[in-house]
């Protein structure tokens, strides 16, 4: 760690406003008052333990989840300053706590770089807990303070001597803000193995009480082990990630890649360890670079030919996993939530300092230079073949509305936003679907069987598939790089399949596909998954649908389970078109889950795990999961 070269005292916590609006309006500061917007409470502080870590002052961090739903972040970095701040006349730590936009990060010398953009994190989470409390080492000393819904009890005090520095933030979310306090061991882990990997040589140790799970992450390779770690299950063209660091001016530049033999791209960029799954400038600059110098190498070295056309950015991404990182002193991200970096400056910066790097690499690596450049054009003929299987279908009306597929029950109404599709498994279902919808709004396109695995496909042969054409052709916006959101035929594609072993399966593919091929449908949250109830209880001319195990049980519990008949339904085509109108279909009773892109990361890995050519990692993940399946049908 860095020594401490420069005083980070009261007088660096900038004050910019109150918090009287977090509780009134938590979304606009964490997202959502869902499971995301309450992991979005923890990433807040251990965010700011980050920063520390960037700053070179932590190189551990604890994280804890207590039985009794108390979050615990530690840290041994400087420690929060307790000195009266000279706007607020209360302590630093206090100020911190409870004043929105006061921080360490806004006056450029406590923190070069930092994630928290915005100075929110510890008075936020603060606002939203029932209960939280800080203790703070510094000199010698130990300082505590404790909190209810964001209003000190009583002013900071020093409570004992202590060995170090360091901060240790505890809190109880709110059950007044949040739907419920559910916390998610894989979710937050996966979050805290990135910050892991971003910040090499940082130690993150995580535990949850409840269950007594409990995980390390430490990585002296950081991104160079991230992207290994991401291609694990994969055949690799080069033995070793290609890595390239730079400094330039004061943005740091990291970039880490590695072709694989897939056929999808997985590019993840962060900014100072925040991950901006929208992309932004590095990604940009990154992209540019890539595309630069593989034409020209493959120029130089005649594996391009004079009379051939350069090699596309989508050519030249196809297997590709990519780590790019940057650090810099201002970051302009989209609101809080920071999905995309804005800050213009960057994307030369990150051009120049890969394409160099890459330069440099293929000409010391001349093997693995024309291994990649073979895969490359291998990609570019594999366009080419999709690009005449594309035109081939358009001729015979594959995006002509007039010639929509002949098993699509069509909705009369005509504007796409108040239509939807219904994605059914099998003529039985779609035959109830087909009666039993509303026809006004309402379209039905039931699909024959399982859809092709397009994970494991090029896509000329995802185009060649009869089920897949219909689907596009219904949906109305293409697919791949043409696809176009502002074409969509339908504003909800439901995705409706038999509670059984199967439907999980086609509804696997399914997403496989929409996040492959149409993953703007998921980003712009058009694409749902229905919810067919699992059990109709009756009792003389009561009934009552019940969609989980947990709502029958309490149900039976209530009644007494006297007298009750329970029918548990394994497949929509059991229900009759009215049954199915009542308790999947009718938007006025149905149960949906609107499908969202919550961390790209464990989207990959898991498409990768189950859909991917290698078996044992998709055993081993079966063989760990066996005991969570319940009502398994074999």
């Amino acid at each position: 760690m860095k020594e401490n070269n420069f005083r980070y005292t009261a007088k660096d916590i900038q004050v910019l406003g109150g918090i009287e609006a977090v509780r009134l309006r938590p979304s606009m500061y964490i997202g959502s008052t869902d499971r995301r917007g309450l992991h979005h409470l923890v990433n807040e502080i251990v965010d700011n333990s980050i920063d520390e870590a960037m700053a070179g002052f932590c190189d551990k961090i604890e994280v804890t989840i207590h039985e009794n739903n108390v979050v615990s972040v530690a840290d041994n970095g400087r420690g929060i300053p307790v000195g009266i701040h000279p706007t607020t006349k209360v302590s630093a730590v206090e100020t911190v706590m409870t004043t929105l936009h006061a921080g360490g990060k806004f006056g450029g010398s406590s923190y070069r770089v930092s994630g928290g953009l915005h100075g929110v994190g510890g008075s936020v989470v603060n606002a939203l807990s029932a209960w939280a409390s800080v203790d703070v080492k510094r000199d010698g000393k130990v300082y505590h303070q404790e909190y209810e819904r964001g209003v000190p009890k009583a002013p900071l005090e020093k409570v004992g001597e202590a060995e170090g520095n360091g901060t240790l933030i505890s809190f109880l979310a709110d059950d007044q803000i949040f739907e419920e306090i559910d916390y998610s061991f894989d979710s937050l882990a996966q979050s805290f193995r990135e910050m892991a990997y971003l910040n090499k040589g940082v130690e993150i140790w995580f535990k949850d009480e409840r269950t007594g799970e409990e995980k390390t992450f430490y990585f002296e390779g950081g991104i160079v082990s991230f992207v290994r770690h991401l291609n694990r299950k994969r055949v690799v063209l080069q033995p070793m990630p290609v890595y390239i660091s730079k400094m330039v001016n004061s943005t740091s530049v990291e970039v880490a890649l590695q072709y694989n033999d897939g056929f999808t791209e997985s590019a993840l960029s962060f900014a100072n360890c925040v991950n901006t799954p929208d992309g932004g400038t590095h990604l940009t600059g990154f992209r540019s670079g890539l595309t630069r110098v593989l034409n020209d190498y493959a120029r130089k070295y005649k594996l391009l030919k004079e009379n051939e056309a350069n090699l596309t950015g989508e050519d030249v991404r196809e297997g590709l996993i990519a780590i790019i990182s940057v650090k810099i002193t201002d970051p302009q991200f989209e609101g809080q939530t920071k999905t995309r970096l804005g800050n213009l400056e960057v994307k030369g910066q990150v051009e120049s300092v890969f394409a160099e790097g890459l330069a440099f690499h293929l000409e010391e690596n001349p093997s693995e230079g024309k291994r990649t450049i073979e895969k490359c054009l291998m990609s570019a003929r594999a366009r080419e073949a999709a690009r005449k299987a594309r035109d081939l279908v358009t001729r015979k009306g594959l995006y002509d509305t007039a010639t929509l597929p002949g098993k699509l029950a069509d909705c009369s109404e005509k504007d796409p936003a108040e239509c939807e599709l219904y994605i059914v498994e099998g003529d039985s279902a779609g035959g109830s679907a087909k009666q039993g919808r509303d026809r006004r709004f309402q379209a039905i396109l039931p699909l024959k069987g399982k859809i092709l695995n397009v994970e494991k496909a090029r896509p000329e042969k995802m185009l060649s598939h009869e089920e897949i054409r219909a689907l596009i052709t219904a949906i109305g916006a293409g697919n791949g790089a043409e696809f176009d959101v502002s074409k969509l035929r339908y504003h909800r594609v439901i995705i409706m399949t038999d509670a059984d072993v199967d439907g999980a399966h086609i509804r696997t593919l399914l997403l496989t596909f929409f996040y492959r091929y149409m993953v703007q449908l998921i980003e712009n949250g058009h694409l749902y998954i229905a919810q067919p109830p699992l059990y109709r209880i009756k009792r003389g001319k009561e009934q009552h649908w019940v969609y989980t195990d947990k709502e029958k049980d309490a149900l039976l519990a209530k009644k007494e389970g006297k007298g009750m008949d329970v029918q548990r339904y394994k497949g929509l085509g059991e229900m009759n078109p009215q049954q199915l109108w009542d308790t999947t279909m009718d938007p006025e009773k149905r149960v949906m889950m609107q499908v969202e892109i919550d961390d790209v990361v464990r989207v990959h890995e898991i498409i990768q795990t189950l859909m991917g050519e290698e078996v044992p990692p998709r055993k081993a993940f079966i063989l760990a999961h066996a005991l969570q399946v319940k009502n398994l049908d074999v």
